[in-house]
């Protein structure tokens, strides 16, 4: 049994600039409508109305690749999870622009929502361009940590992908040390070109972009669930 109290983390900032007019309309009529309810068991039947494939974005920015993803692949339930207000906003645009019916979103710390999902529910999960809290002393505050990776393990059924991409070189030595460690996960690189380049059916995020324009390299870790 994990105990959701090792796990718990949630940090940053829930708000940047004023929401216009039209932003907040979309925050009170059509966040509802999709929005993963606050409690309760979360299932593909209670969000969608039917049994389908559930894939899980872990903070998904301004929700490009979250509604790149549920465009590509209609038949399957896409979860997105992000505290900060302004990106669930853009998030919101996508749905509403891309008419997408096939994507819940959940304003608050994807913990809330991975401990009410069945055990083996999921059969992908995203963490793309995560806060790196490259101190040491924060360490504890990364995503990738034993806590939170044991609860996405036990939700994600054998078989499934973890996919993990980041530009900041402490959070990708420190995802590759993490996930190394684990005997849950497997590793699918096999040249360095696995996870140098990006796959064609990752898109791209605007964070990505930004890196890249910086002169970053990015990295992009694909894990199957043993």
């Amino acid at each position: 049994m994990i105990d959701p109290s090792t796990t718990r983390r949630l940090y940053g900032r829930r708000q940047g600039h004023a929401l216009r007019k039209g932003q907040a309309a979309l925050v009170e009529e059509l966040l509802p409508r999709i929005s993963v309810p606050a409690e309760g068991p979360v299932d593909a039947a209670s969000l969608f109305g039917a049994q389908r494939p559930l894939w899980l974005e872990i903070g998904f920015g301004a929700g490009e690749h979250l509604a790149a993803q549920a465009a590509a692949h209609p038949d399957t339930g896409l979860i997105g999870c992000e505290p900060f207000l302004n990106g669930v906003v853009g998030a919101l645009n996508h749905v509403r622009d891309q008419a997408l019916d096939n994507v819940r979103l959940y304003m608050g710390d994807a913990l809330d929502v991975l401990e009410r999902l069945p055990d083996g529910g999921l059969s992908r999960a995203f963490l793309l361009h995560p806060d790196p809290w490259p101190k040491l002393r924060h360490a504890r505050r990364r995503f990738v940590n034993p806590g939170p990776l044991d609860l996405l393990s036990a939700k994600l059924s054998p078989g499934s992908e973890l996919r993990i991409g980041t530009d900041h070189p402490v959070y990708c030595r420190w995802t590759l040390m993490q996930m190394a460690a684990r005997r849950d996960f497997e590793w699918l690189a096999t040249t360095p070109a696995d996870w140098q380049s990006r796959p064609d059916d990752w898109p791209p995020t605007r964070y990505e972009a930004k890196a890249r324009r910086l002169g970053h390299e990015v990295w992009y870790l694909r894990y199957r669930r043993v």
